[in-house]
């Protein structure tokens, strides 16, 4: 049962036959990835063999059905993700991150210390990928709560929470891009809706439960865990303002898009054109890394040549990342050929479960048994991207961050994330679980909240 198959009727038979192979597909999967400990690109690719076969197509056809999805998804966001790598690669080692912790830090203190480490959090996790805004944010974490004494948890929790939420929620992060070109919605909205769930979410789950965290797990800041930081090799780095420029202006300017669209909403209008081509994320994220390199690479006393450097080893670290998205919209696309999209709106279309809770939920359950907010978000996107298909643009925007916040929920010892975060702190298993892992659940309780609430309003 394959594309050509799936506009026949199917029988409640073929329900229970696809709903078996989906739960078995995405078991081999979870088996492959928490078990044998195979790498998440082949477990994928196995897994979309795998459900093609236990869905009764073709191996042909099926074999067609994933390497389509890979070659769009790559096409689609591959682009996205390395452009994002590279501004990340020239903010981090351009000092511009330090520049920022260190002026924000300077005009904080004492209760305003856990505010102030989400901001930087929040705003350091744009462009970055969540690991290696952990990487870049951890050293400054450890030495504000050595320096001036604080709890190590009243000041990492926070920074944890900012990057999280903009790992799952904010685009240009590789799951919400590759959720939005599943479900085809419009990328200015949802970062601009994005923003709006992250701002309630990283509060609730930063500042406000890190008071909690603190009093559950009263560790100090581990010696061994502070490292050198990029910029203090460096002579000189860039200003304060030039580098937040440079980081929000694909922001700026997707944000710019999304508001012409509403208040032109004429195509053939030479504005909206214009925004249209300089809001696309391509020429948005394009127009940073250029700037980037003047901005941040030239001000750091940066050669041609280390730039050059600096653009390679920034793309270097992706590829796994590349590879996993790909096969991830592999497992989509013959998801889709396979008629369970079908399958799941003629379900659903019976229950009383709202289609943006029902989002959550099967991310939810895609990421507990894999541990990857990211073949979460992907798998869980392919599953509900019919039920878009009669939705306003505003609610397609709210699928794809129903989707995001549950990709988020409960991170545990399948998640990759999990460890990191446990070494750096220094922390036993059980208290990461309490830190960790419960603010993972709050991030995503919080922010499906939020969406529910928001999809009542808009």
């Amino acid at each position: 049962m394959l594309a050509a198959d799936a506009v026949e009727p199917i029988t409640s038979a073929g329900h229970a036959r696809l709903g078996i192979a989906v739960l078995a597909g995405i078991a081999v999967i979870v088996l492959l990835i928490t078990k044998f400990k195979l790498h998440a690109f082949l477990a994928l690719t196995i897994g979309s063999l795998a459900l093609g076969a236990f869905a009764g197509a073709p191996l042909d056809k099926a074999i067609a059905s994933f390497t389509t999805g890979l070659g769009a998804t790559v096409a689609g966001v591959g682009v996205l993700i390395a452009l994002g790598a590279i501004l990340g690669k020239l903010l981090a080692d351009s000092g511009g991150a330090d520049q920022i912790v260190d002026t924000i830090l300077a005009k904080a203190g004492g209760r305003s210390m856990p505010w102030a480490m989400v901001l930087i959090a929040s705003v350091i996790g744009l462009p970055l990928f969540f690991e290696v805004g952990v990487v870049l944010l951890i050293p400054v974490v450890l030495m504000v709560a050595k320096r001036g004494n604080y709890s190590l948890m009243r000041i990492g929790i926070p920074a944890l929470a900012g990057l999280s939420v903009m790992h799952g929620l904010v685009p240009p992060h590789p799951g919400p891009l590759v959720a939005i070109d599943a479900v085809g919605a419009d990328l200015g909205v949802t970062l601009a809706l994005g923003v709006l769930v992250a701002v309630p979410t990283v509060v609730v789950a930063g500042p406000l439960f890190s008071k909690v965290a603190a009093r559950w797990v009263d560790v100090p800041a581990p010696d061994r865990m502070i490292p050198q930081r990029p910029s203090e090799e460096l002579e000189r780095r860039p200003g304060f303002g030039v580098t937040l420029a440079t980081i929000l202006l694909p922001v700026a300017l997707m944000l710019s898009k999304a508001l012409v669209d509403i208040v032109v909403d004429d195509p053939e209008q030479t504005v909206q054109r214009v925004f249209d081509v300089v809001g696309s994320p391509l020429i948005a994220l394009l127009a940073a890394v250029l700037l980037g390199i003047f901005t941040l690479g030239r001000p750091a006393g940066f050669s041609k040549e280390r730039i050059s450097r600096l653009v390679d080893k920034g793309l270097a670290p992706i590829a796994g990342i590349l590879l996993i998205v790909g096969a991830g919209g592999g497992f989509k696309q013959t998801l889709i050929d396979c008629g369970v999209g079908r399958m799941v709106l003629d379900v659903s279309k019976d229950w009383s479960i709202p289609a943006l809770l029902l989002a959550w939920l099967i991310a939810v359950a895609i990421r507990l048994a894999t541990g990857s907010a990211t073949v979460a978000t992907i798998s869980a996107a392919g599953l509900v991207a019919p039920l878009a298909a009669d939705m306003s643009t505003t609610h397609t925007a709210l699928l794809v961050l129903a989707v995001g916040a549950g990709s988020l929920f409960f991170s545990h010892v399948n998640d990759a994330g999990f460890w990191l975060v446990k070494e750096y702190f220094g922390l036993s298993v059980g208290q990461n679980v309490k830190t960790w892992s419960v603010m993972e659940t709050i991030v995503s309780v919080v922010a499906g909240g939020v969406v529910l609430l928001l999809s009542l309003v808009l």
